[in-house]
């Protein structure tokens, strides 16, 4: 095995635990919390599913392949038209819920009087249906012939073909699929830090019909500034698209070492939404809660009685919790004691 193959396998089995660990500690903290199940909740619901299903799928996936079978499958076989469909379906899925959800959020800073008017659930559902029919009619493309899907040897992956003769498809996947909702993000997480910094200067209220009352404006620009790291998915993204278009208009391939890192970095992103979403104020706050609840639930469970006895009991109160062998009976408790107290003649 290459040096190349032993790192791609290192950091594919590594991203897919941080994957399968992230989104599965986001979507109990989802689950668990109500406050969080807002009427929009289903944006970051959508891309925390998909991103579970790539660090389940697709990452081992790649994993295999490095290790195993490194001729590859045929790429006209089901397997591999299949899992780069699937590779497909779920990386614009994220990425356009991960951006819906990042509109949402910028019109709740930005637009709060209308914010109410402007996300109804009626709408989030619309537009989530909107981007899984989106993602789906561009999967489908490839197997109907616009595009292909192949099995690449330098990604270890069956991806969508980087070739001069696919190069409509290519535009499309990379320009609208993945650059335009990427930079959309960038925008509002950089409006939303002017806004923020704009409000430390002059302070923070937030009022409602009866009153207003004073946020510290330095909470405010905490959570902007934690915002402002989803420019990391820009920074994951560039090497691909890069490889993207350089294969497209020469028609060449990218060397090994350069295509395989740009192919973790992109699926690497599904272990990075999730700690993203999960860093703002909101959500720590909710995963703080969920820790003390199963902390409490945990406490509970070690202070609940065994059946009572004189011996249990004198156990529970040195120990805090009941012992499971109680003690043998003192000398004074062996024999039973009379029913009746004895009358006098």
């Amino acid at each position: 095995m290459q040096w190349t193959e032993m790192v791609y396998v290192v950091l594919m089995i590594s991203s897919s635990l941080l994957s399968v660990c992230g989104n599965t500690v986001l979507l109990l903290v989802l689950l668990l919390n109500r406050n969080l199940q807002t009427e929009t909740w289903i944006l970051t619901l959508s891309f925390n599913v998909c991103d579970l299903a790539l660090g389940l799928s697709t990452i081992p996936f790649g994993a295999h392949n490095s290790l195993f079978r490194p001729q590859g499958y045929s790429s006209s076989s089901v397997l591999c038209q299949g899992s780069a469909f699937f590779f497909m379906l779920l990386q614009l899925a994220s990425v356009h819920s991960l951006t819906w959800a990042t509109v949402d959020k910028f019109t709740e800073i930005c637009f709060a009087l209308n914010y109410a008017n402007i996300f109804t659930a009626h709408r989030t559902r619309i537009i989530l249906g909107i981007i899984w029919t989106y993602s789906l009619v561009n999967a489908v493309l490839p197997l109907t012939g616009f595009g292909s899907y192949s099995y690449s040897s330098s990604r270890f992956l069956c991806a969508p073909s980087f070739k001069p003769a696919c190069t409509g498809f290519n535009m499309l996947f990379i320009v609208l699929g993945i650059i335009v909702p990427i930079l959309a993000m960038c925008v509002m997480y950089g409006y939303i830090v002017y806004v923020a910094r704009n409000q430390v200067r002059r302070g923070t209220f937030v009022c409602n019909e009866q009153h207003c009352f004073y946020v510290p404006a330095n909470n405010y620009f905490k959570s902007s500034i934690v915002m402002v790291t989803t420019i990391c998915l820009l920074i994951c993204w560039l090497p691909y698209i890069t490889i993207c278009f350089y294969e497209t208009l020469t028609g060449s391939e990218s060397p090994q070492p350069a295509s395989a890192v740009a192919t973790w970095l992109v699926l690497f992103t599904s272990a990075l939404n999730p700690w993203i979403n999960s860093m703002t104020q909101r959500y720590r706050a909710a995963l703080r809660r969920s820790l003390k609840k199963i902390r409490q639930a945990l406490e509970r469970a070690c202070k609940k009685p065994l059946p009572r006895s004189t011996s249990t009991q004198a156990s529970s109160k040195s120990h805090g919790c009941p012992s499971a062998t109680p003690s043998a009976p003192p000398a004074s408790q062996t024999h039973d004691e009379p029913l009746h107290e004895p009358t006098e003649s």
